[in-house]
């Protein structure tokens, strides 16, 4: 896992000795938008644009799903990058990248934007047209997948309702920092105190979002909003590797009965499964974080049935 430093490539962890051990996340640079705005650079066309993706990525699970449920599949293509992300960071493999034939994401990057340094991440959606990066920012993309395609596919279904929004904001403020994040925060950390604060504040989250759904079937009002997918993404993958790989082991997701029915239920909509690969998700993270896993052994459970039946639909 490393970055590029003055158009090279460096193979270099993540350096927490200044932040007393925690991980940092880069903030995303590309943030450009896609809209039928009469000035916007970037208009709303079919087959213009193409998401780069990696299924074991959360973040880039997020526009998949969005890509499924809005119908998307059609108007704007994917690619995937390997699962394993070793010293050159993302690689494509052979012709997974139809547009310019790269062995690595970070190529797409420098491609972009020369001066370009920092992270290289996943998702990507890049403008065929200018051949640049539009935008990096899973939550930026998963809006503009919501909206701005409409009336190119007339799919209106809103995950993001204006009259839901403040709540929604609420939500994720929350999920992202303890949840979506703190996974990582807990798995990242580097001393045993920013350890124990992502582990304890993801569990009281955990916790705070069982009693929650105890009461109500989604997130946010009584239909499936972009706080569900966005929270979703990280428990489906929570057993098979956050629980062991990143030492969040007080429970399992499988062990919350109002959580893990809601997952099964999220998991269960028509196409969502589709997004979804396991054994690719294992394999990335087990085989490419040589720093917490340097033996690479993938391990072969856990076994989990996310098709059996659930209890959403009872009355709250």
């Amino acid at each position: 896992m490393g970055l590029i430093v003055n158009g090279k490539w460096v193979d270099q962890w993540y350096d927490t000795k200044e932040s007393e051990g925690k991980f940092v996340r880069q903030d995303s640079r590309f943030r450009s938008q896609i809209s039928t705005d009469k000035n916007s650079e970037f208009q709303p066309e079919s087959g213009r644009y193409h998401l780069y993706v990696s299924l074991a990525c959360p973040w880039a699970h997020r526009t998949l799903i969005f890509r499924k449920l809005k119908q998307l599949e059609d108007v704007i293509s994917v690619s995937t990058v390997d699962a394993k992300m070793m010293d050159n960071g993302w690689e494509f493999n052979q012709n997974s990248d139809p547009l310019h034939n790269f062995d690595y994401a970070y190529q797409l990057y420098l491609k972009a934007d020369p001066t370009y340094q920092g992270r290289v991440t996943v998702p990507i959606l890049w403008d065929k047209k200018t051949q640049t990066i539009v935008n990096n920012e899973s939550v930026e993309i998963i809006r503009m997948f919501n909206s701005a395609f409409n009336e190119l596919t007339g799919n209106h279904d809103d995950y993001y309702p204006q009259a839901n929004r403040d709540e929604i904001e609420k939500i994720n403020t929350i999920i992202y920092d303890t949840i979506n994040n703190g996974v990582y925060k807990a798995g990242f950390a580097t001393t045993q105190k920013a350890y124990n604060d992502a582990y304890y504040a993801l569990f009281d989250s955990l916790d705070w979002l069982e009693e929650r759904l105890s009461n109500q079937r989604y997130l946010v009002g009584d239909k499936i909003t972009e706080a569900d997918w966005r929270l979703f993404t990280t428990l489906i993958r929570f057993d098979a590797v956050y629980h062991g790989h990143f030492k969040c082991n007080r429970q399992k997701i499988s062990e919350f009965h109002h959580i893990s029915n809601y997952v099964k239920e999220l998991y269960q909509v028509a196409g969502v499964k589709e997004t979804i690969n396991l054994e690719y998700t294992k394999t990335h993270y087990y085989a490419s974080h040589l720093t917490i896993n340097p033996t690479q052994i993938v391990p072969l459970g856990a076994e989990q049935n996310f098709d059996e039946p659930h209890d959403r639909d009872r009355q709250y």
